[in-house]
């Protein structure tokens, strides 16, 4: 590992000399006095030095040392520019590996090592005694649902009537909006309208084919396009370019009913041989844990989904590899459910809404594209879209392994002792 000072080559800054410190002494001096801005850096500096000058700013500014943020490897030219705003340095999250993991989806086949980002002591360990089940069972089927990424502007109107005809008027030239988004891009498509009417509120959940992106700045462009032709040919006044039908970040009914981004299904049948070796409990037990805690005891909480920790292997998944760490809560929507078979138990999990890219905003990130390199999935696929499928049927298939682990170890009322062993550094 290097400090930023290392990353410095011929063709940034100074041909490779160095700081050129009586320049940054005097930034400095004005970053006190408040006659340029911590933003400014970059106009001043290359990035690589902005950020190290930016750094040196704030140590002074409150007093902590910070000398571990400002050890990375990543292309600070790249990320202060395009993915962080007044960076400082980075902060490092342990990456373990978890599998390898059977799957056998429309877009994932083969075998794969999970790569995890996490602080939580136990939780690789748990994924890959999942992924050890599964890949012993034969492998995971996982299939994609649905797929498209959603923005729903919101607009007023003067009266209920006049909502009606807004709406009206949007899903009648349903067609011709499409064709004004295609004017923003070449790489999306629009393939879905619907309205909302909450008394003068219109709200107009516009879907869209993102290809290997994520996709939220390219359905946010065409959005407003598509939002001002609705604007003046209705005489409705728009509000909010996101009226939180879409919805963005925040768990709700309508991505868990509508799906949102990638919708992903994964399920392994089970032998009561393998539950006993594996994981160490049995059918029935298994079955009634899912039941009286992810069925009833997240109905009875008022949950939004019904999953032992979902969220955990999404999060981990999503920050090792550049996906935008805010959306991981989409997967706390999972429903996790177990069937009796006669052979054993058939373990299925739903994540209706996964918002996952493989091109475009983290994925460029030297380390995090270096995790989507592990999976076979960095940059767009062939077809477009295949790459961030397969991203979707993996995530979904390690989330998996996670409900498969976890629930087998609170039916073998193991899960405490874990995280004794894992979580607190304890002798095994």
């Amino acid at each position: 590992m290097a400090g930023d000072d290392g990353h410095r080559d011929a063709g940034v800054g100074r041909a490779g000399d160095g700081p050129d410190h009586r320049k940054e002494a005097e930034i400095q001096a004005k970053l006190r006095d408040g006659s340029i801005r911590l933003y400014e850096l970059e106009k001043q500096l290359p990035p690589v030095d902005a950020v190290r000058v930016r750094r040196e700013f704030i140590e002074q500014a409150t007093g902590a040392k910070l000398e571990d943020i400002g050890i990375f490897s990543i292309d600070a030219d790249r990320a202060a520019t395009r993915n962080c705003e007044n960076m400082i340095g980075t902060v490092q999250v342990p990456v373990g590996v978890a599998g390898p993991l059977a799957i056998n989806g429309e877009y994932a086949k083969g075998s794969f090592w999970l790569p995890l980002a996490t602080t939580e002591g136990a939780l690789v360990a748990s994924v890959n005694r999942g992924a050890g089940a599964i890949t012993k069972a034969g492998g995971a089927e996982v299939r994609i649902l649905h797929d498209g990424m959603t923005r729903a502007p919101v607009f007023a109107a003067h009266s209920v009537g006049h909502a009606k005809e807004i709406a009206d008027w949007a899903e009648t030239h349903e067609d011709d909006l499409a064709a004004i988004a295609a004017t923003t891009t070449s790489h999306g498509k629009m393939t879905g309208l619907v309205t909302f009417v909450a008394g003068t509120s219109v709200f107009v959940r516009l879907e869209f084919d993102t290809k290997d992106a994520m996709g939220m700045n390219m359905v946010t462009i065409a959005s407003a396009k598509i939002a001002d032709e609705i604007a003046q040919a209705t005489g409705a006044r728009l509000i909010a370019l996101s009226g939180n039908m879409c919805t963005d970040k925040k768990p709700a009914a309508i991505n868990g009913i509508m799906g949102r981004g990638r919708s992903v299904v994964a399920g392994v049948a089970l032998s009561h041989d393998l539950i006993g070796k594996v994981l160490k409990t049995d059918a029935a037990t298994m079955i009634e844990v899912n039941y009286r805690k992810n069925l009833v005891g997240s109905a009875r909480a008022g949950a939004m989904g019904f999953n032992a920790h979902a969220a955990n292997v999404v999060a981990a998944m999503f920050i090792a590899c550049g996906q935008d760490a805010a959306h991981a809560i989409d997967g706390s929507t999972c429903i996790t459910t177990i069937d009796a078979t006669e052979s054993g138990v058939y373990v299925a999990v739903t994540l209706p809404s996964l918002p996952v890219g493989t091109v475009g905003g983290g994925t460029g990130v030297d380390t995090q594209n270096e995790c989507l390199n592990i999976l076979g999935v960095a940059g767009g696929g062939t077809p477009p879209g295949a790459n961030a499928k397969k991203l979707a049927e993996i995530i979904g298939a390690g989330v998996l392994a996670g409900e498969l682990s976890l629930i087998g170890a609170l039916a073998a009322q193991h899960l405490a002792r874990a995280h004794q062993e894992l979580g607190r550094g304890a002798k095994r």
